[in-house]
């Protein structure tokens, strides 16, 4: 599964000029995170990286002032999604992988994707996943470790649905809409990879 392109985690964006728009319940109707409301503050000394920390029973996002509401909605969600990912963060060894895997395959596919092999590899850094179907291989990337649960289950089921479609034509994407979160699992590895893109600058938390 090739590494899908979108925003990212912590990123920033630097634009002329300075100064900090704060946006709570007043202008922005907070998100509520599963242990805080979300305080947006748009940043014009900011325009290379989004980042965000709790503060108390908030948590605090940082963007660029230049950011649309769509791409600052979509950040917060990837943004949560991190720190949430860093608070919970536990590393699946191989087995527990492959007992997910086939958890996954019982729920999804009434257990008819049966890999012979799920491990962890380090030498995949431009897809999230791979499979060899004549080898009931499962391959993935160690970049998903430590990211949500829902998106390393998405690139199980995606692999696991290889291995009854090779392809990626319609009926692989029917096998594939069993699993309910494929679209913001997307969305997120999406935003992983376009924040990879963005030239980094050190974050400053207070910006």
């Amino acid at each position: 599964m090739p590494a899908d392109p979108s925003p990212g985690f912590a990123g920033e964006t630097s634009a002329r000029g300075a100064g900090t728009h704060r946006r709570s319940a007043a202008d922005h109707p907070p998100r509520a995170s599963a242990t805080s409301a979300v305080e947006v503050r748009r940043s014009n000394r900011r325009s290379r990286t989004v980042s965000a920390y709790r503060e108390g029973d908030r948590t605090i996002v940082l963007i660029p002032a230049r950011m649309s509401e769509a791409e600052e909605q979509r950040w917060v969600s990837v943004m949560l999604d991190k720190l949430a990912a860093q608070e919970n963060k536990r590393i699946l060894g191989d087995s527990e992988l492959a007992e997910r895997a086939e958890r996954l395959s019982a729920q999804y596919f009434q257990g008819r994707a049966r890999p012979v092999s799920v491990r962890w590899v380090t030498n995949q850094n431009t897809r999230w996943g791979s499979c060899t179907p004549a080898e009931g291989s499962i391959r993935l990337s160690h970049r998903l470790q430590g990211m949500p649960e829902y998106v390393v289950d998405y690139v199980l089921v995606h692999e696991l649905a290889h291995l009854l479609v090779p392809g990626h034509g319609p009926r692989f994407w029917r096998l594939l809409d069993a699993y309910p979160r494929t679209e913001r699992a997307r969305g997120y590895l999406e935003g992983v990879v376009a924040a990879d893109r963005l030239p980094h600058l050190p974050a400053a938390r207070g910006e």
